[in-house]
């Protein structure tokens, strides 16, 4: 959470964080600001003290409803800057940067680099303010242990953000369905009432439309994969695809807040019409090892540990996986799930290659169970997910419930 920041920044020896860019899509962004509509801004928090947000005066009362101490840009006029900087626009940015930082006496120490930006200016920009204040010292993380620590566990707000969002998603989920079986089948294929055929395209269409409908959108896309693209784990699904009977449909959708706030990721797998035995097979298998991990949930265990009993679980049924075989592309292909909430993929990991020990289902922690068998050549794929809250009891709550059948009956 927000409040172990501080005792994040002192662990990893950082002075200050450093936030640029907009506050949509822009998790470091909007994990201070919200998602007030601030396009281009700069946020500094210093280790011990309050963050400031430097914001442009066209964008002062959006700014104002992150409740942060608030500096206008207006206060580093831009035209002086560039005649003291000889009409040079970078050294005209980096002169405002290093007046910021100097009235925040922010002139040494070590500074961790956040946000969203073009890469190609903002190195021009940060290599010039490093010669200019060489006592500061710049650095990122490729593995994250302050800010991704910090927003690991949520806050209630949070948590509701989260939950509202798990609330849109099986709405849309519920939709999805009735649309689906609201149609007529002609040849083992769902058609309209002129007879031509229901596809991947359209229903991913209304699946963008009704999550704007609610204040939503899908800016990572959405999986609704039919046959061997259900093999495939990330396979989003041929938009031409006609809906088969008797295929399963992996149907994987993580919508976020529209603007870029707080993310919800569920999957269902369906088969329309009839499911065949195969199919069934993998699918009792798939849930049989959901319902095992759902039942062995340890607060503050680490999550690899639940990706190490998954593998083996699926190895008893006879199935490869990566934990035997790192490359393996048929069987179980991937980890067990992952944090959720600025981010689609955030910590905790369950990767068992690797593992943090700070990657633990802790409470407040947000994360998803979300296992899968996937057979290509088969044609056929099958992953179960929901997203799974740690209360601050202890106790293991699915946010958003939703019915796993696998059938869907059509007309």
């Amino acid at each position: 959470m927000k409040t172990d920041l501080d005792k994040l920044m002192k662990k990893h020896n950082v002075d200050a964080i450093f936030i640029i860019g907009a506050a949509q899509h822009n998790p470091s962004m909007v994990y201070f600001v919200g998602t007030a509509h601030v396009s281009d801004a700069i946020l500094i928090k210093q280790r011990g003290k309050d963050a400031v947000l430097f914001h442009y005066p066209m964008e002062r009362e959006e700014a104002a409803k992150s409740g942060l101490k608030l500096v206008s840009m207006t206060k580093y006029p831009l035209h002086d800057l560039l005649k003291q900087a000889g009409g040079n626009y970078l050294e005209a940015f980096v002169l405002r940067l290093k007046l910021m930082l100097e009235e925040m006496k922010l002139t040494r120490g070590r500074v961790a680099l956040y946000g969203k930006d073009d890469i190609g200016p903002f190195y021009s920009i940060l290599n010039r303010l490093q010669e200019l204040m060489p006592e500061l010292q710049f650095t990122g993380f490729v593995r994250d242990e302050i800010l991704m620590n910090a927003m690991m566990t949520k806050d209630a707000g949070e948590i509701e953000h989260i939950r509202a969002m798990g609330r849109v998603t099986t709405d849309v989920v519920a939709k999805t369905a009735d649309y689906i079986t609201g149609h007529k089948t002609k040849g083992g294929v769902v058609v309209h009432k002129d007879g031509t055929p229901v596809t991947i395209g359209e229903v991913k269409n209304l699946i963008q439309l009704w999550l704007a409908e609610r204040g939503a959108e899908n800016p990572e896309g959405t999986i609704f994969a039919i046959g061997r693209d259900a093999g495939i784990p990330h396979s989003v699904g041929n938009p031409s695809d006609a809906l088969q009977l008797g295929q399963t449909i992996v149907y994987d959708i993580y919508p976020c807040e529209a603007g870029g706030g707080y993310y919800y990721d569920f999957t269902r797998t369906w088969s329309l019409g009839y499911v065949t035995d195969e199919a069934q097979q993998l699918y009792d298998q798939v849930r049989q090892v959901y319902d095992t991990i759902s039942a062995e949930l340890k607060v503050n265990a680490p999550f690899y540990k639940f990706q190490e009993r998954a593998c083996a679980l699926f190895e008893e049924m006879g199935h490869p996986t990566i934990q035997s075989d790192p490359t393996v592309e048929r069987g179980y292909v991937h980890s067990l799930g992952h944090g959720i909430g600025l981010r689609v993929h955030e910590k905790p990991w369950a990767s068992a290659v690797n593992p943090s020990p700070t990657d633990i289902l802790a409470p407040g922690s947000v994360f998803t169970l979300e296992p899968g068998l996937y057979y290509p050549e088969r044609g056929m794929g099958v992953r179960i997910e929901d997203s799974w809250w740690v209360t601050p009891d202890g106790e293991f709550e699915i946010l958003a419930e939703f019915p796993k059948d696998l059938l869907l009956p059509m007309k």
